[in-house]
C-alpha cells in the first residue's frame, strides 16, 4: 500500500492525515518528511506525528503506529 491508498482509506474512516516534505529541511540535510494523523477511530487522544529522513520511513512509522491501535488497512 503507498501513502496515498493508505491516505484515502483513513479518511474513509474519518481519520485526518497530513503527509509532507520540507524543502528548507531537505536543503538542510536535515529530516525533511512529515505524517501526522488523528481522529476517528484513534479516538480524542490520537495525535500521532514522525518527522523522519524518508518518505518509506514515515510509511512504516504509521502503519506500526495503526497497528498499536488496533487499526490496520493490511488485515
Amino acid at each position: 500500500m503507498d501513502m496515498l491508498e493508505l491516505m484515502e482509506w483513513l479518511a474513509e474512516r474519518g481519520v485526518t492525515s497530513v503527509f509532507k516534505v520540507d524543502g528548507e529541511r531537505a536543503l538542510q540535510h536535515r529530516k525533511a518528511w512529515m505524517v501526522i494523523v488523528s481522529g476517528g477511530p484513534l479516538g480524542e487522544d490520537s495525535f500521532f506525528r514522525a518527522d523522519l529522513g524518508t518518505a518509506d520511513a514515515c510509511l512504516d512509522s504509521l502503519l506500526a503506529h495503526l497497528e498499536s491501535k488496533g487499526l490496520s488497512p493490511l488485515a
